[in-house]
């Protein structure tokens, strides 16, 4: 069983929670919040702080984190803002780690868009960089048709269209792929061709 820990406040908690901030006001730390009404494409909540938990059958899948998020109930969309997502192994161990300048969240499946200086670096030191990637959180697959940059153990392996784990270990290109490859002698080798 999937759970996902998003703020979801009822516009009486939202109005109790900003008066007794009202009424400690200076305390600060805690995170912000605001309820803005439904209209158009305006937000239904805002967060600062965001935090949300992915877990299946209790084992830790990922944890996202957000320096600001907006929720539009009536397309089932979080945005966010100063994105940062931890994906965990079957250990319970940050295997990877997401940043990106924003991203968009879809409440029901739990799918993702990574946009604007979309880094991916394993915990083994594998680096992927995008400009944007999706995430297909069912399958636990990350895709894009963008261009994509790998660096891993000093080999750089760059094309168009990717498709991998979040982890790094089982990543295709899909065309015009260029791979620099370092020798044991100090050398460089350039090979351009198919999929990886």
């Amino acid at each position: 069983m999937r759970s996902l820990a998003t703020p979801r406040l009822s516009l009486l908690a939202v109005a109790l929670a900003w008066a007794l901030f009202l009424g400690i006001a200076g305390c600060g730390g805690s995170p912000r919040m605001s309820s803005v009404p439904t209209t158009g494409e305006l937000p239904d909540q805002e967060v600062s702080d965001f935090e949300a938990t992915e877990t299946d059958q209790g084992a830790l899948q990922w944890k996202m984190y957000a320096r600001s998020a907006a929720t539009y109930r009536a397309r089932n969309t979080v945005v966010a803002r100063g994105v940062r997502i931890d994906f965990f192994d079957e250990k319970g161990e940050r295997a990877s780690t997401l940043t990106a300048r924003e991203g968009e969240m879809n409440d029901l499946s739990h799918d993702m868009i990574a946009r604007g200086d979309v880094v991916i670096q394993t915990t083994e030191g594998t680096r992927m960089t995008t400009d944007q990637l999706r995430f297909l959180n069912r399958m636990q697959r990350i895709q894009t048709e963008s261009f994509v940059r790998v660096d891993r153990r000093g080999d750089v392996l760059t094309g168009w269209g990717f498709e991998s784990d979040p982890e790094l270990k089982d990543f295709q290109f899909k065309r015009q792929v260029k791979a620099t490859v370092h020798t044991r002698s100090g050398g460089t080798v350039e090979q351009r061709g198919g999929t990886r």
